[in-house]
C-alpha cells in the first residue's frame, strides 16, 4: 500500500482537509480491512471506532419533505410541483427540504432518536420516472409525462437539495428509480420492453441530463426488470448513468430498492441463490444493498460467500466502499469544523418561512382547468360558500409525505379569508352516516355510527361519527375504530359492503379479502365466502347527497372538493384500474351542480380523472395535487381572487371513453402514450392551464431559417399581458419533424420559461436551440442523428395550443439506406413492429426478440435498406424447448419471400446458435424487410451475407 501524506498536525491524510478528495478517500478505503469494508455494503453501514468511523445509513425519503421522522413541512407533491413548470420554485422547496432534513440529522424526536445512529443525509429523491400511464398508482412521485420537462425539474430539486457550497454538500440527492418504472402490479416481475428508440429518446433522456449536470450524487435501481433483465443487474448502470457521471469529477453511488436484492432470487427467479444474485448485483453497479432491514448479517454473508465463490472480487468491494465513502466525505462526515451546515438547529422545521413556501407552492401548482367566468369569485359577490366533499375539510399525507404539522383544509382556508369580510363558509362532506346492526347479535358494529366515504372500485372507509377515526381490523381479526390518520403499508382500513337477502349488507375487509362474521358471540373478519358472512342491517341516519344538495342550494356558490386518498385505490403496490371519478363522488358533483349552477370543482388528486361531464357542465374545474399543510389557505386565495392559478398540467388527462394502451406496453411510439404519440384528442393536454387574465403572444422570429445538422439558432419572441390583473405564463416551445423517415413525434417539448407579468407589462423571450434538440436515435448507426430537412418551431400555451409556429430547415447530406450485407444487425434494431417483445440475451448483457405471445407470430420491419448482392442469411438465435411448436424465421423483401430459417432447441434461453440457408434469390437495391419469427424463437441478431463470403 502506498504511503499517503499526513497533515502537518500529524492526522491521518482522510482527516486532512487540504488534501483532494480521491487522496482522502483512498487513504480511508486503505485502511478498512476486508471485513470492515464488507460490511459497508449493507444500508446500515457500522461504525469502525478505531479510525473514528460513525454508522452509515444510507437513505432518507425528501421526496416533497422530509419523510417518517415527524413532523416537517410538507410541500405538494411531485407530481403537483411538476405543474408548477418553476425551476427555481423547486429548488427553493429542495432547499427547504435539505435544511429541515440537516435539523433531523442532529436533533431528533426522542421516539425515533432510539433508531440506529443519526438519520442519513442521503436524500432518496427526487424520482426522475416517467408518468406515461396516468393510472401508475405511484404517479404521485413523479414530475411529468415528457423527459425535457422532468428532466429539468429533477435538475432544480438536485441542486436544492445539495447545495451550492463548492467542497460540501447539504444533503446528498439519489434519483429514483432505474429505469422504465410506470407499473405497480406485480411490479418485481414484469418487464418493460424498451427497443432502443424508446430507451434513448425517452426513459434515458429523463436521467442523462440530470446526471450530465453533476448534480446528483447517486441513483436507485427499479424494482422491475427491463427487456426481461431486473434493474438491479442491468448493464445500463455502468454503460450509461456512470458514463454520463465522467465528466463531472464524481462517481454515482448506486442503492438498492427495499429488498430487491432478494427478489433476483424470489420471486423473480433470475438467479439460483442468493449470494450468485447478490454477487451479480454488486458487479453491475450496486454499491448498497437495501435489504433484510437491519439486518446487516445476513447480506453480508451472501456476500462473502459471493466473495468466496469467485462471484466477486476484492475490487469489486472497493469500488462500491470507495464510493460510499466519497459521499460521506462530501457531506462532512470528517470535517465537522468545516461543514457549513452543521450548525443548522431544530428552529428550522416547520419555520414561518417554509410555510410560507408552502402555500406559496401550492398556488403555483394550482392548475385552472375551464373557467366559464365563475372564478375568481371575490368578496363582493360571495357572502355564503358551500364547501362539499370528502376532501373538502381534510387533508391527506402520501406514503412518502411527512407528519402535517397541522391542517388548512379548503373550508378553512375559504372560513378564514370570508369571515373578515362578513362571509358564511357551509361545510358539508357529503357522505352518509350509517349505523351496521348484526342480525344475530342485535348489536351495532364498533358500538357506532359512521360515516362512508367511496373512493371508487366500491372501497369505502367508515369514520366513526363521534370519535373521526376510521374502523380499522386489527391483528386479531376484530374491527375497531382506532385510525386518526391513514397511512401505513398495509392498508386495513378499507372495506366493501356487499349488498345481501333482505336488505341486509355483508362487510368485507379489502385487505383480507374475507368477511365479518359472528364467531363465539364476537364480529370478526374470519370468514372465507358470503355464505358464512354476518348480514348487517344497514340504516340511515343522514343522506349525505340530500345534506349537500340542500347546502348548495342554499348558497351564492358551491365548491365541491373530490379525489383519491394517496393510499387507497391507486399507490405503490397498486395501480389504478381507470381514470373514472369514485361513482359516489360524481354523483355528490351531479347532484350538487343540478340545484347550484355556480358550481366549482376542485380535484385533489394524485393524478389526473376523466371529469368530462364536469367540462361539459360546470363553469370551473381546478385541479391541485395533495399539496400539504397550507392547501387550504392557498387554493382559497386562488378561488378568491386574492392569488392567480399558474400550474399548467404535467401530463395528458385523457377522456373517459379513450382506450388506454395496456399498462405494459412500455413503447409510447407503437402505443401511442404521452402528448408525443397519442392521436385522439385529450380532455385537457400537457401543458394546459388557464389564467384569470389574458397573454399575447407575438414577433416569433428565428435567427436562422437554415441551420446545419451540428448549428444552432436562436428564437425570439415577445409575450404581453393583455388583462387586467397580473399573472404568470408558462411559455411552451416544442419542434415537429416534418416528412420524417421515422415515425416522429407529433410534437416534442425542447424548451420553456415560466414568466410573472403585470397588466400590460410585456417581455421579450429568447430560447437557444442547438440542433440536437431535433434528434432521433438512429437505429441505422446506433446514435442520435438530426436529419436534414423541413421542421417546424411551435410556440403553444399547451400540447394542443399552438400559437405561433416558424419554419426550420435543416442542411446536410441525406441519410443514405442502411446496408445489411456483411453486416451484423441486432433484432432489436427494427424500425417498426408487431407482437413482439424485447429479452435479454445473457444474463449480463444484450437484447434480443421474441414473439409476444408463442402462438402469435412477431413481425419486425426494416425500412429502406440496402440487399444488394445478399445471397445467404444468418440469424442468431436461442430456443428454450419444443412446448412452443414450431419454431422458424421467414425473411421478405416487400412480397418476395427470401427465405425460411428452422429453429432449433438450443434447450436454454441463453444457449444460442447460428442457423442460416442461402435466399431464394439474389437482390438488388433497397428494400422494406420484413421479418417473421414464428413461435418460441428469441432472436438476437442476423447477417446477410454476399457472394463468395458464406462459409
Amino acid at each position: 500500500m502506498s504511503s499517503v501524506p499526513a497533515s502537518a498536525a500529524g492526522l491521518p491524510a482522510y482527516r486532512n482537509p487540504t488534501l483532494p478528495l480521491r487522496k482522502r478517500v483512498d487513504d480511508l478505503l486503505h485502511r478498512l480491512t476486508p471485513d470492515e469494508r464488507i460490511a459497508m455494503l449493507h444500508q446500515y453501514a457500522p461504525a469502525v471506532p478505531r479510525l473514528g468511523v460513525a454508522p452509515f445509513r444510507t437513505g432518507s425519503e425528501a421526496l416533497h419533505g422530509v419523510s417518517w421522522l415527524g413532523e416537517a413541512t410538507v410541500f405538494p407533491q411531485a407530481v403537483g410541483l411538476g405543474a408548477s413548470w418553476d425551476e427555481e420554485l423547486l429548488r427553493r422547496v429542495a432547499e427547504a427540504v435539505s435544511v429541515e432534513l440537516r435539523a433531523f440529522h442532529y436533533h431528533r424526536p426522542p421516539a425515533i432518536a432510539a433508531d440506529r445512529g443519526p438519520n442519513s443525509l442521503q436524500a432518496w429523491a427526487p424520482v426522475l420516472n416517467l408518468l406515461r400511464d396516468p393510472r401508475w398508482g405511484r404517479n404521485e412521485e413523479g414530475y411529468s409525462e415528457d423527459p425535457v420537462h422532468t428532466a429539468r425539474l429533477g435538475e432544480a430539486y438536485c441542486r436544492g437539495l445539495a447545495g451550492d457550497h463548492p467542497t460540501y454538500l447539504r444533503s446528498a440527492p439519489v434519483l429514483k428509480h432505474f429505469l422504465a418504472y410506470n407499473n405497480e402490479d406485480d411490479r418485481c416481475t414484469t418487464s418493460s420492453g424498451l427497443r432502443p428508440r424508446v430507451l434513448q429518446e425517452y426513459d434515458l433522456a429523463a436521467f442523462r441530463p440530470v446526471v450530465a449536470a453533476g448534480v446528483a450524487t447517486g441513483a436507485m435501481a427499479a424494482y422491475n426488470l427491463v427487456n426481461g433483465r431486473p434493474c438491479h443487474v442491468s448493464p445500463l448502470i455502468e454503460e450509461e448513468l456512470r458514463r454520463w457521471a465522467r465528466g463531472t469529477g464524481h462517481e454515482l453511488f448506486v442503492v438498492s430498492d427495499a429488498e430487491a436484492p432478494s427478489n433476483l432470487v424470489d420471486p423473480e427467479h433470475y438467479f439460483d441463490d442468493h449470494a450468485e444474485g447478490h454477487g451479480a448485483a454488486l458487479k453491475a453497479g450496486i454499491d448498497s444493498f437495501t435489504d433484510h432491514g437491519e439486518d446487516s448479517e445476513t447480506v453480508v454473508g451472501r456476500l462473502r460467500e459471493a466473495l468466496e465463490r469467485g462471484l466477486i472480487s476484492q475490487d469489486d468491494i472497493d469500488g462500491a466502499v470507495r464510493r460510499q465513502l466519497e459521499v460521506r466525505f462530501r457531506l462532512g462526515e470528517f470535517d465537522p469544523e468545516l461543514d457549513p451546515y452543521a450548525g443548522i438547529g431544530p428552529d428550522v422545521v416547520n419555520c414561518p418561512e417554509h410555510r410560507e413556501l408552502a402555500r406559496h407552492a401550492v398556488v403555483e401548482t394550482t392548475v385552472l382547468l375551464k373557467n366559464d367566468g365563475l372564478l375568481p369569485l371575490g368578496l363582493a359577490r360571495t357572502s355564503r360558500v358551500a364547501v362539499i366533499g370528502p376532501l373538502s375539510d381534510t387533508l391527506c399525507e402520501d406514503w412518502y409525505s411527512g407528519t402535517l404539522p397541522y391542517q388548512a383544509t379548503v373550508a378553512d382556508g375559504l372560513t378564514a379569508a370570508l369571515g373578515t369580510h362578513g362571509g358564511e363558509v357551509v361545510r358539508v362532506e357529503g357522505s352518509d352516516r350509517i349505523t351496521l346492526r348484526s342480525r344475530t347479535t342485535g348489536e351495532l358494529l364498533g358500538g357506532a355510527a359512521f360515516d362512508v366515504t367511496d373512493w371508487g372500485r366500491d372501497r369505502v372507509t367508515l369514520r366513526d361519527a363521534d370519535t373521526g377515526r376510521y374502523l380499522c381490523l386489527q391483528d386479531d381479526a376484530t374491527l375497531v375504530a382506532s385510525t386518526q390518520v391513514i397511512k401505513s403499508w398495509f392498508v386495513q382500513e378499507t372495506f366493501q359492503l356487499e349488498a345481501a337477502e333482505d336488505d341486509t349488507v355483508l362487510v368485507r375487509s379489502v385487505f383480507t379479502g374475507r368477511y365479518a362474521a359472528v364467531v363465539d358471540g364476537r364480529i370478526t373478519v374470519t370468514a372465507e365466502n358470503a355464505e358464512a358472512a354476518e348480514r348487517f342491517q344497514r340504516d340511515l341516519l343522514r343522506d349525505g347527497t340530500a345534506e349537500a344538495r340542500a347546502a348548495a342550494e342554499d348558497a351564492d356558490v358551491a365548491v365541491v372538493v373530490l379525489g383519491n386518498h394517496p393510499l387507497i385505490n391507486g399507490r405503490e403496490t397498486e395501480d389504478r384500474i381507470d381514470t373514472a371519478l369514485p361513482a359516489g363522488q360524481e354523483a355528490l358533483l351531479r347532484a350538487v351542480a343540478a340545484v347550484r349552477p355556480q358550481t366549482a370543482l376542485v380535484v385533489m388528486s394524485s393524478y389526473p380523472y376523466a371529469v368530462d361531464w364536469a367540462d361539459a357542465h360546470l363553469p370551473a374545474v381546478l385541479w391541485t395535487s395533495h399539496g400539504g399543510q397550507e392547501t387550504g389557505h392557498a387554493l382559497a386565495a386562488v378561488l378568491l381572487g386574492d392569488a392567480e392559478p399558474a400550474g399548467r398540467l404535467p401530463q395528458t388527462w385523457y377522456r373517459g371513453d379513450d382506450t388506454l394502451p395496456a399498462p405494459l406496453d412500455y413503447d409510447i411510439i407503437k402505443a401511442g402514450w404521452t402528448y408525443q404519440y397519442h392521436r385522439a384528442a385529450p380532455l385537457y393536454p400537457f401543458g394546459h392551464g388557464l389564467s384569470y387574465t389574458e397573454f399575447a403572444h407575438r414577433d416569433l422570429r428565428v435567427s436562422e431559417a437554415s441551420i446545419e445538422q451540428d448549428g444552432a439558432l436562436d428564437a425570439t419572441l415577445t409575450v404581453a399581458n393583455t388583462g387586467q390583473r397580473p399573472g404568470s405564463e408558462v411559455v411552451q416551445l416544442y419542434v415537429r419533424a416534418l416528412d420524417a423517415r421515422y415515425q416522429a413525434p407529433r410534437l416534442r417539448l425542447v424548451d420553456f420559461a415560466k414568466i410573472r407579468l403585470e397588466p400590460g407589462e410585456s417581455r421579450e423571450l429568447t430560447f437557444h436551440l442547438p440542433a440536437d434538440r431535433l434528434a432521433h436515435w438512429d437505429v441505422a448507426t446506433g446514435a442520435f442523428t438530426v436529419d436534414p430537412g423541413g421542421y417546424e418551431i411551435v410556440v403553444a400555451r399547451s400540447a394542443e395550443h399552438p400559437v405561433l409556429t416558424a419554419p426550420l430547415t435543416v442542411t446536410g447530406p441525406a441519410p443514405q439506406p442502411r446496408s445489411l450485407v456483411e453486416r451484423r444487425i441486432l433484432a432489436v434494431d427494427f424500425d417498426d413492429h408487431a407482437d413482439s417483445t424485447v429479452v435479454d440475451v445473457t444474463r449480463t448483457d444484450g437484447d434480443a426478440v421474441t414473439p409476444a405471445d408463442p402462438a402469435q407470430p412477431a413481425v419486425l420491419l426494416f425500412r429502406g435498406v440496402d440487399l444488394s448482392g445478399a445471397v445467404r442469411v444468418e440469424a442468431e438465435t436461442a430456443r428454450e424447448s419444443v412446448g412452443t411448436g414450431e419454431a422458424r424465421l421467414e425473411f421478405r423483401a416487400g412480397d418476395q419471400l427470401l427465405a425460411k430459417i428452422d429453429v432449433p432447441v438450443t434447450g436454454d434461453r441463453y444457449s444460442w446458435t447460428t442457423v442460416g440457408t442461402d435466399l431464394s434469390a439474389p437482390l438488388l437495391g433497397v428494400h422494406d424487410l420484413r421479418l417473421t419469427l414464428h413461435g418460441g424463437v428469441r432472436l438476437a441478431a442476423f447477417r446477410f451475407g454476399a457472394a463468395g463470403t458464406a462459409d
